[in-house]
């Protein structure tokens, strides 16, 4: 890591950006239960809009999964995406009609998928209940260098929101691990916390017109009904990565996050973009705002009280 080290607490060191703030936390087991002290430093941070860092959390991967590790097992998608609730795997290169390798990848990301779930269930018993599992996804394409488009560029500051699945306030969480076999690390940049970029850009922010969230729907352009709060936050999402100004001087720190290690965040707070690495596993969930702990610092209260009103 790049950053100075704050005097620990509780055992725990924080190393403290310019904005943001990196807590790494002694950690190593995804099923083992952690101290009490770790649990209530977690969820504090976490809603404080920190990035937990587990240097030693490693997910180990099996000799025969070797030879997933190559960009080419995708197809058009950047990763390869794997729902839970289905069991199906999507995203990856069809070879004479077939998906080369699915079983052995299906395998490979669900048992990341579930050891995920054990983690953030014994680290955040506060959310017990509450919590659902999202995708997963495996991601073995280099960042850096990657054509595409501003709006889908994640190496630029954003804070995430889904265009086609409203989240309609609930929170994103996500857990994600290095498992380079190259010994690459992952590189981030991580911004200011949510409040000081929402008040940067609210201003420039418009209210969706009524009912066309409902609309959108109704199209099938996106799964539920956009509630106003992901109609503002997609329109965040956007002008944070089309502001060139606001990529360059804003407060951020660089980050590396080393192969063998994992790290965990509310990436719908956490101002963040992915600059370069290769071969990374992440999962999502999604906790309702009322089962937070301090509900106020969730991006869906702060946006309420910018904006002077309701927005789910």
């Amino acid at each position: 890591m790049r950053d100075r080290l704050c005097p620990p607490e509780h055992g725990i060191e924080k190393t403290c950006p310019a904005s943001d703030c990196i807590r790494t936390l002694d950690h190593s087991d995804w099923i083992a239960d952690p101290s009490q002290f770790l649990r209530a430093a977690a969820v504090s941070g976490l809603e404080a809009g920190d990035v937990l860092f587990f240097p030693q959390l490693r997910f180990e991967i099996e000799p025969s999964e070797a030879p997933l590790f190559t960009p080419f097992i995708l197809g058009k998608s950047k990763n390869a995406s794997f729902d839970p609730t289905t069991g199906k795997l999507a995203g990856i290169r069809r070879v004479d009609g077939q998906q080369a390798d699915s079983e052995l990848l299906t395998g490979l990301v669900r048992r990341f998928s579930e050891r995920a779930a054990v983690f953030v269930d014994h680290l955040l018993p506060d959310y017990h209940g509450n919590i659902v599992r999202g995708r997963a996804s495996f991601r073995p394409a280099e960042i850096a260098g990657r054509v595409t488009s501003w709006r889908k560029d994640d190496t630029r500051l954003h804070v995430d929101s889904f265009p086609a699945t409203p989240s309609g306030g609930r929170r994103i969480l996500r857990v994600f691990t290095n498992v380079n076999p190259d010994g690459r690390p992952r590189r981030w940049r991580v911004g200011d916390d949510f409040e000081t970029v929402a008040r940067r850009f609210h201003k420039a922010l418009r209210m969706p017109v009524p009912g066309s969230g409902l609309l959108l729907s109704l199209l099938r352009i996106t799964k539920t009904a956009r509630s106003a709060y992901d109609a503002l936050m997609l329109q965040l999402h956007d002008r944070m990565k089309a502001d060139e100004r606001f990529q360059k001087e804003s407060r951020q720190t660089v980050v590396d996050f080393p192969t063998g290690s994992s790290w965990v965040a509310f990436t719908d707070q956490v101002s963040h973009a992915a600059m370069s690495g290769q071969y990374q596993l992440e999962q999502t969930f999604m906790l309702p705002v009322d089962a937070m702990r301090d509900q106020s610092r969730s991006p869906l209260r702060i946006l309420e009280r910018l904006m002077g009103r309701r927005l789910s």
